[in-house]
């Protein structure tokens, strides 16, 4: 068995920023989860519904990757990733790192691993890898789904090669930091700024605030949407709560990024963002179990209440990010 020296190995609440926990970790950066998620601008909305999909989904984080380069771009940090359609020389790449005592990060789909207990195909999940034997990879994945855990290298090989919605053509990644790292606090203000920028100004209108108000119209269709709501509506709230969010479709994780701000910098516009994605995080939990409520009842008041909560929700989020993009405007210090 070979294995990184003196690895990490805590899990987290989302996906990619428990993997990045892991790569910055063992270059001797140690930040929290929310600050991972924050500085990497994570935070965004889109409405997604197609005529090939069974069912709309509410995303409420970057697109899968993007919070990496982001965070990458933000510290500082020598992203080096790596992408074959050969099975061959991508698990060359990542025992290559392995060999070289460096966790690697990996993008894949994570219906073949072993140890996901739902059998859902999303193929923009990222784990930490941190050694390997004959037999099984040893990853890093979320709390939920176990921390430390192992999958057979059949599986994790499936699981790199799957192609459809997301997916990155056998993905690895390293991060290298500088010696003479700047401090992260430094980059809160441009991370925030970026963030609540394209919130704001979405190209079409599935994104940002307007994607926001665009759910709270078309949620209210929802009973319509599907032959089996007793199936689909409960699902769709599980994924914004449970699904690696942290709650709250990723809310919960940017509240507890601006209050963590809020120790670092004197800021009356980055105290309002926080109270108000405070306001913003318990609505979204109320609005997901309307839409449990909804499709175990099959009552449509449940959506109705549900649709006025989202349009509640993308005033709020504008509020905040209007307040919060004037950051760099306010002189803040510590």
């Amino acid at each position: 068995m070979t294995t990184v020296k003196d690895i990490d190995v805590r899990g987290r609440q989302h996906c990619e920023t428990t993997a990045l926990g892991v790569l910055l970790r063992h270059q001797g950066l140690d930040l929290s989860e929310p600050m991972l998620f924050g500085l990497g601008s994570g935070l965004s909305f889109i409405y997604w519904d197609s005529k090939n999909m069974g069912f709309p989904f509410l995303g409420g984080r970057a697109k899968p990757f993007d919070l990496t380069r982001n965070l990458a771009t933000t510290l500082g940090l020598d992203l080096l990733v790596q992408e074959t359609t050969s099975p061959r020389r991508a698990w060359a790449n990542v025992v290559a790192a392995i060999d070289a005592d460096r966790p690697v990060g990996l993008q894949l789909d994570s219906y073949y691993l072993d140890y996901f207990g739902s059998k859902v195909h999303f193929g923009g999940h990222v784990v930490a890898m941190y050694g390997y034997d004959d037999h099984d990879a040893y990853l890093v994945d979320t709390d939920q789904q176990g921390g430390a855990v192992s999958t057979s290298l059949t599986s994790l090989a499936q699981a790199r090669a799957a192609r459809g919605p997301m997916t990155a053509k056998h993905r690895s990644f390293t991060l290298t930091a500088p010696r003479n790292l700047p401090s992260p606090q430094g980059q809160i203000i441009p991370a925030i700024t970026a963030c609540a920028d394209a919130f704001l100004n979405p190209p079409i209108a599935n994104l940002g605030h307007r994607g926001v108000e665009k759910a709270g119209k078309l949620v209210r269709t929802w009973l319509q949407r599907t032959d089996n709501p007793q199936r689909d509506l409960p699902q769709a709230a599980l994924l914004m709560e449970k699904a690696g969010t942290g709650g709250a479709l990723f809310r919960n994780l940017y509240r507890d990024f601006l209050a963590e701000c809020t120790q670092l910098l004197d800021s009356s516009q980055l105290r309002t963002g926080h109270e108000l994605y405070n306001e913003a995080a318990t609505l979204w939990t109320e609005v997901a179990a309307l839409i449990t409520n909804a499709g175990e009842s099959g009552d449509e008041q449940y959506l109705v209440r549900a649709g006025a909560a989202l349009c509640d929700l993308s005033r709020i989020e504008r509020e905040a990010m209007q307040a919060l993009s004037c950051l760099g405007s306010e002189r803040a210090f510590m």
